[in-house]
């Protein structure tokens, strides 16, 4: 596949194959959230952002499965590195128990291992003093760490704070921080003690005339609950404050700055701990390493998987426990390979200027989706190649979402009313001009 000239060419989605496919994976497979009935051939061609589905239709991928291939299918930028690599087995080892190397010393490594990965997240994360990682499976999973290596730095806390339209994985306890969905929480039990606030998205928010539910006369509710007089929560019994420095699954909903400089000045006056989840909206997303990085907050825990490859809570050495066993997983540090995509993937965003790359082509998508855009799109908004369409109804979204994909695009829905979009970091201005194009046909035929 040429990826310079390949084009979108969908006829029915799912065709008869696809069918089959899945019916043949819903036989015996829990239900989940399956957004499309595309089924990817991995046998056949794909390049970047192309990709050939079982009946042979060529689709343009715009959710780089929601993240998680931040380069989309078949880059170079990635093979090119990964083909020095002879398959080997087990290709996963009981990481966290035992050591893997990749030669005989690691600075002459020839292939990175999952030491090395590390070294890269503590130097990315290095403007925030951290220094230490725990490297785990899922994004659920370092959340759930990070959770835990917040209560063991806080001994005898027992409140945590979260926001509404939050969303931070399946396990229980990660669910006991999301609040975007009542079909993830239902009928769960969760932590005790987690409080939780509403998250200011406004733009024109200042702090003292927004109608976000967040600010209050005297300050925050934040402040508010914490107020040695007129709140309920003592300070000393807080854990952690967690938030997505832009939410997700919740609708693409980016902070206001007031709000982001309030809760930090919160955290430094209480010594609170805050974590931010970067599963969906870290590694190179936004045109910023981190998404934080765009908004006047300082982490003491970071949360990342997605485009990582794998799972890793990251933070300071003073943060973490000392004592052995308090923390543990049986493959987290110890996928070979995963290991390996997740060096890879960020020395890709480093060597060809991926952030610079994001920011401009994330500029550009938003010019073209705001250029003439019809009443019932409310809103497009944006960082970097973290980009969201909102429309007037959810029916409606969803419908341009059907649209698109007769047309040969993935999408995919978000929040209420939302469509989001996540190109490959390193999508070209052609791409976007097409994908685009595409997604404004669906808007018009809608």
């Amino acid at each position: 596949m040429d990826r310079d000239r390949a084009q979108p060419d969908a006829g029915a989605i799912p065709g008869p194959r696809a069918e089959k496919w899945v019916e043949y994976h819903g036989r015996h497979a829990a239900p989940s959230e399956y957004s499309h009935e595309f089924v990817w051939d991995v046998t056949r061609e794909a390049d970047g952002p192309f990709v050939t589905d079982v009946d042979g239709n060529v689709l343009l991928d715009f959710t780089c499965h929601i993240g998680a291939a931040p380069l989309g299918y078949n880059n170079d930028k990635i093979l090119d590195k990964l083909r020095e690599f002879v398959l080997v087995d087990p290709l996963k080892i009981a990481g966290q128990d035992m050591y893997f190397g990749t030669g005989a010393v690691p600075d002459s490594a020839e292939l990175p291992g999952s030491g090395h990965l590390m070294e890269k997240l503590t130097e990315i994360s290095g403007r925030y003093g951290m220094d230490t990682v725990f490297l785990s499976n899922s994004g659920a999973e370092a959340v759930e760490n990070g959770l835990k290596i917040a209560y063991d730095d806080a001994p005898g806390a027992k409140y945590g704070f979260a926001f509404e339209g939050s969303f931070h994985g399946r396990t229980l306890g990660t669910l006991s921080v999301t609040r975007s969905n009542e079909v993830y929480t239902r009928r769960y039990p969760e932590i005790a003690g987690v409080r939780m606030l509403p998250f200011c998205d406004s733009r024109r928010c200042g702090g003292d005339a927004c109608d976000c539910g967040f600010f209050t006369r005297e300050g925050s509710r934040l402040r508010d609950v914490l107020h040695p007089e007129r709140g309920h929560v003592n300070p000393e019994e807080v854990a952690f404050l967690i938030l997505e420095p832009i939410q997700g699954v919740g609708g693409y909903r980016f902070p206001s700055t007031a709000f982001m400089e309030e809760v930090q000045r919160v955290c430094d006056e209480c010594g609170i701990t805050l974590v931010v989840d970067e599963i969906q909206s870290g590694v190179g997303r936004t045109g910023e390493m981190w998404a934080s990085d765009h908004y006047p907050i300082e982490p003491d825990v970071i949360a990342s998987a997605k485009a990582l490859r794998v799972g890793a809570t990251i933070s300071r050495s003073d943060v973490f426990p000392e004592e052995k066993n308090r923390l543990g997983s049986t493959f987290g540090g110890g996928d070979i390979l995963s290991s390996m995509q997740g060096v890879f993937t960020l020395e890709a965003i480093e060597e060809h200027d991926l952030l610079d790359n994001a920011t401009r082509r994330g500029r550009q998508a938003k010019e073209l989706l705001r250029e003439g855009a019809p009443d019932h799109v409310v809103d497009v908004r944006g960082k970097g190649l973290m980009l969201a369409v909102e429309f007037d109804t959810g029916e409606r979204r969803d419908a341009v979402v059907e649209e698109a994909l007769k047309r040969g695009l993935l999408t995919l829905g978000c929040g209420v009313k939302t469509l989001r979009l996540l190109p490959p970091l390193d999508a070209t201005e052609r791409e976007i001009e097409l994908g685009v194009g595409i997604l404004r046909e669906a808007v018009d035929a809608v």
